[in-house]
């Protein structure tokens, strides 16, 4: 608002500046002429040719001031304009003295009119024709001629003082132009840029909106992998080992509370994955305790010996951290029961400084991790694939090491990421 009121009083000014221009002249003009009729000189030519002097003068301003504005910026007719002003202004001193008020107008044309030096050629040659009206003509200022050259300084010390302000105005007005265009394009280009901003702003929360809507999708697949399609794994080999151990009723009815304990489990796990929730087993246990419990349960339905050992100091890690290992451990354990057939398991839960390492190693068939790829799982999915995604994801890194007939060692490593006291 500030810079608007000041732009609006500079034009203002401007305004009244060129009415001032194109009617000082004219003014000039007229109280020399009254003066002169009232009070003519002593060695006037007389009133008539004096009036003729001055019509064609004022003529001479009306042509190129006031019927051509626009001539202003052209150099070739201003510099006529100008020498015929001070040839006018010349004669009508010479005539009378009364007319040293138009010949000011000299000083106030020069600048508008003229450029760079022969503004001073202007001003020393108004002041010439001002000191000779003020010094009371041309008969005067023959006899008096020392006096007419003090005048002259003295209207030059002036002008110039004048002029010299006037340029200095003249030169911040070209700052100030300058300033108002290069802020405008300043404004224009922050105006593109907001709008620019906006668009890229629209653009990446579509994007985020996006990403985020394939990253819940990635999770509820590993959670579905690791809860339901587990559970349901076990709970379909448990049913068929109850159906393979009909005959025998305690087999068949500790597999097939092992089917129903499996299915609560899964169901449990699904519930807690939808709502984004840790494992029940996390929950209740540090993780290494989770362990221990993982592997005693595996060790139950498979029949198979699996020992957990912990190394280092055990220490509450990121919950993030603590699932990524559960659920590894969970599917390198899924893997010994489907694929191995192995007669040991073991898992290491190893604690050091800046990572936490889960290494899980069976005895089992193995399989060439450099010539085929891992075993497939039943329904098409990969699990060292999933497992390897989702260590990643938390900045660790997944090893595996096998051969066939010798056995399988997965490592799973991550940052040891701090979290609350556990």
């Amino acid at each position: 608002m500030t810079s608007s009121g000041g732009h609006d009083r500079l034009t203002s000014w401007r305004e009244r500046e060129a009415a001032l221009y194109r009617v000082f002249p004219y003014g000039g003009l007229a109280l020399g002429t009254l003066l002169a009729l009232v009070a003519p000189a002593p060695a006037s030519p007389g009133a008539v040719p004096t009036l003729a002097v001055a019509v064609a003068a004022g003529c001479w301003v009306a042509w190129f001031v006031t019927l051509h504005p626009d001539w202003q910026s052209r150099r070739r007719p201003m510099a006529v304009y100008y020498a015929g002003l001070l040839t006018f202004a010349a004669a009508l001193v010479a005539a009378s003295p009364w007319y040293g008020f138009f010949a000011w107008i000299g000083y106030i044309h020069a600048f508008p009119v003229l450029p760079g030096r022969w503004r001073v050629a202007g001003m020393v040659t108004t002041a010439a024709l001002v000191a000779t009206s003020q010094g009371g003509g041309l008969s005067v200022v023959v006899s008096h001629w020392l006096l007419w050259l003090v005048l002259v300084l003295f209207n030059l010390l002036v002008a110039g003082s004048v002029s010299w302000f006037a340029m200095i105005a003249e030169q911040e007005d070209v700052k100030r132009r300058r300033l108002m265009a290069e802020l405008g394009e300043a404004n224009r280009q922050l105006t593109e840029t907001v709008q620019e901003n906006a668009g890229l702003h629209a653009q990446l929360l579509t994007q985020a909106r996006e990403a985020g809507v394939l990253d819940e999708r990635q999770r509820m697949a590993r959670e579905i992998h690791d809860t339901l399609a587990q559970g349901l794994t076990g709970i379909i080999t448990q049913l068929e080992a109850a159906e393979q151990t009909r005959d025998r009723s305690a087999d068949w009815r500790r597999h097939v509370d092992n089917a129903l304990a499996l299915a609560r489990e899964s169901l449990t796990e699904a519930r807690r994955s939808v709502r984004a929730v840790r494992p029940e087993t996390l929950e209740t246990a540090r993780l290494p305790d989770a362990l221990v419990e993982l592997g005693g349960r595996w060790s139950a339905l498979n029949g198979v010996q699996a020992e957990v050992a912990t190394t280092g100091t055990p220490r509450p890690l990121h919950p993030e951290v603590e699932v990524t290992l559960l659920r590894a451990a969970q599917e390198a354990l899924a893997n010994v029961a489907r694929h191995a057939a192995a007669s040991r398991v073991g898992l290491t839960l190893s604690y050091m400084t800046d990572v936490v390492t889960l290494d899980v190693r069976d005895d089992g068939t193995g399989f060439d991790v450099t010539g085929q790829p891992a075993p497939r799982e039943p329904g098409g999915g990969y699990g060292l694939t999933a497992m390897r995604q989702r260590v990643t994801r938390v900045g660790g890194e997944l090893a595996v090491e096998s051969e066939p007939g010798g056995g399988t060692a997965i490592s799973a490593s991550v940052p040891a990421l701090p979290g609350g006291a556990g």
